[in-house]
């Protein structure tokens, strides 16, 4: 089981057209800009036994045309709380490079 919620105090976050982001892990910089990132936990019914996550991406300054965007699922763990953690190791480098690949 994972947590889960739209916006509470645990750092969850409802952003852009009402989806949920999910839990804001860092700022960094990326060409000029600063970009929030966001942990958010995929379901997977095949596989409830595993925590699947994405990145997700907001730039700070966004102008009302931008969305977030989001890596496909990129950390697979037995548990949310070593997902979560493997997502905090990433560094500004990792950071821009999956920003890269998504924009």
């Amino acid at each position: 089981m994972t947590p889960s919620g739209d916006s509470d105090s645990d750092g969850s976050s409802m952003e852009a057209g009402g989806g949920s982001l999910g839990m804001h892990l860092k700022t960094f910089t990326h060409e000029g800009r600063f970009w929030d990132v966001f942990f958010k936990v995929v379901d997977d019914p095949a596989d409830p036994d595993s925590c699947r996550a994405r990145l997700g991406f907001l730039p700070t300054d966004r102008a009302d045309h931008e969305e977030p965007v989001h890596t496909a699922v990129v950390i697979i763990e037995p548990s949310y709380d070593e997902a979560l953690e493997v997502a905090q190791e990433f560094d500004r480098y990792h950071l821009s490079a999956m920003l890269r690949s998504v924009i």
